[in-house]
């Protein structure tokens, strides 16, 4: 690989954006493609899209002859606002589900490496940590369409923060703890932080599948389902990258 297409690979890597090396496998000839660029003239950009939602490598034949299609997608993100009983079941199993968990907590009696070991744990209050999508900056944490943010505090000082700035960069799952009752309360404190009526529909809440749960455990295994479902589903990531 020359080493300027790694380097740009490497960028669209830092940045969370998915990409696709283009390699023909007479030649050796090789060319990037990112999601988002514009595909017009792109004589595989059909196939590049479908790529980008099945997230899979492979062979293709072409007019040119046979080119093999390597696929880069970020890793899936889940941030946890919220170091509670919820959250400890819910780090482990979505670690195991191939996420990458981030919990943040500004209550340092709660978000403890006692309580969440082996886990990137941010003893901090959201707004000052969360940051706008391809900001590489330590002790941030960068949203973006492949990452998940559930707020489950149940304080509107913590949890309120972290939800526009997750509707504002288009994380492709926002949940939010909470019954029907208390959510009318937080849409109206978030459209009086100037946060759209468009975009305060996507959030989930009740957060999770509604499966009956009822002990922390149970819910987390409900708002896991959830967000797996978000990832696959038509809306998903994989399939915005596509578009």
């Amino acid at each position: 690989m020359h080493l300027s297409l790694l380097s740009a690979l490497n960028a669209a890597r830092r940045a969370r954006r998915a990409a696709v090396v283009v390699t023909a496998v007479g030649g050796g000839g090789q060319r990037l493609v990112r999601a988002g660029d514009d595909l017009a003239g792109e004589p595989l950009a059909d196939e590049i899209s479908r790529r980008f939602r099945s997230g899979q490598s492979g062979l293709v034949e072409t007019p040119a002859g046979p080119a093999f299609l390597t696929v880069h997608l970020p890793p899936p993100r889940l941030v946890v606002v919220g170091a509670v009983h919820i959250s400890q079941a819910l780090v482990p199993m979505a670690a195991t589900a191939g996420l990458d968990p981030v919990v943040i907590d500004p209550r340092t009696a709660f978000a403890s490496p006692e309580r969440f070991p082996q886990v990137r744990l941010l003893a901090e209050w959201p707004q000052d940590v969360l940051a706008p999508a391809g900001t590489d900056v330590a002790g941030k944490v960068a949203l973006d369409p492949w990452t998940a943010l559930a707020a489950l505090t149940h304080d509107p000082k913590i949890d309120d923060p972290a939800i526009a700035a997750a509707l504002a960069a288009g994380c492709f799952y926002v949940g939010a703890l909470g019954s029907r009752k208390t959510h009318a309360k937080r849409v109206e404190r978030l459209v009086s932080l100037g946060v759209a009526g468009e975009a305060i529909e996507r959030i989930r809440a009740p957060i999770g599948l509604p499966i009956g749960a009822a002990s922390p455990a149970e819910i987390a295994v409900a708002v896991l389902a959830e967000v797996v479902q978000a990832l696959r589903g038509e809306a998903g990531p994989a399939r915005r990258a596509a578009a």
